[in-house]
Formats: C-alpha cells, sequence, structure tokens
C-alpha cells in the first residue's frame, strides 16, 4: 500500500467465506516505518528471492529483505527528482529498473558487490548502476519485456519508447 507518511505497508487480504475479509485494523500485517523521508510512491516483489525494492519522493531507491525489514538492504539515490516506477526484470532476479521525475530511466545489478562507488567526470557512480536512459520527459512507468532478455517499455507525457541494454 502508498500512503503519505513514508511507511510501506503489506496487507492481508484473502476471502475466508464468501465475501468476509480480515478486519481492516487486522488485515495490515507488516508495517516498515520510515521507510522513506518523504512519500513511498512505488513498489515491487521480486519473483524469486525474498527482496522489494520501492521508490519515493525523495528519489531515493531501497531495496527491502522481508526476512528482515527493520533496515534496508541497499539504498541508492542515483535520481533528482521522485521516483515514478519500479520493476524486478522478470528472470535475472537481481537486477531491477527504476524511472522518475527527472526523466531518466536506470537499470540496477544487486549481483555487482563492490560497494566503492566510480569516479565518472567528477561524479560518484554506484557500480550497480548498469545504464541509464533518457529522452523522454515526464516518465511515469517501466516494464521488462517477459521474454526479449534486455527489452524495456517506459511510457512518457507524449510517447512510450522501447529500448534494448546489451547490458542485461
Amino acid at each position: 500500500e502508498f500512503v503519505r507518511d513514508g511507511k510501506v505497508k503489506q496487507w492481508y487480504q484473502r476471502r475466508v467465506r464468501g465475501d468476509d475479509r480480515a478486519a481492516h485494523h487486522k488485515a495490515c500485517m507488516i508495517t516498515v516505518p520510515e521507510a522513506h523521508s518523504a512519500d513511498v510512491n512505488v513498489i515491487n516483489w521480486n519473483r524469486t528471492e525474498p527482496f522489494i525494492v520501492s521508490g519515493g519522493d525523495d528519489g531515493v531507491l531501497k531495496i527491502w529483505d522481508l526476512r528482515k525489514l527493520d533496515t534496508h538492504a541497499a539504498l541508492f539515490k542515483h535520481h533528482t527528482g521522485p521516483i515514478t516506477s519500479v520493476e524486478w526484470h522478470p528472470t535475472d532476479s537481481s537486477v531491477f529498473g527504476a524511472s522518475g521525475e527527472d526523466n531518466q530511466v536506470s537499470l540496477w545489478d544487486l549481483g555487482v558487490e563492490s560497494a566503492e562507488p566510480l569516479l565518472i567526470n567528477d561524479t560518484e557512480v554506484p557500480p550497480q548502476l548498469l545504464f541509464i536512459h533518457q529522452g523522454q520527459e515526464e516518465i511515469k512507468e517501466l516494464h521488462w519485456h517477459p521474454f526479449v532478455p534486455g527489452l524495456v517499455l517506459t511510457t512518457s507525457l507524449m510517447n512510450f519508447n522501447l529500448f534494448k541494454t546489451i547490458s542485461v
């Protein structure tokens, strides 16, 4: 659930009998308080690993290990505007993509283990940052193609883009 208080919550909505559902106050199974310093905008489950990725108005991407939610497993601050979309790669469980109001799409690989940032043109770049795509305005969503490796679809204010990266 996305709330305007910086929290991430997981809700349980299983039908018990007919249309009976868990009472609202009992349906929230997990709450991560102060998950972001501003509103949490987007979140996505990893299909094969116990991870979720979240993005917020603070421009930060956070990886959460569902086995230990007291702190994030990884944090990436590359985007300079709110995060508008996040999605894990459909077949590579260490790769995810994100888009932001800074008109960038970023592709990340958690399998890159180096903790030391790279220095490129006097800017520190996390080694997990694989690829940056620019050229669209007001990017709203990104989605991986389920069968074509590295093919990403993005939607924006005026169009949609399909691009294929060689790094994934």
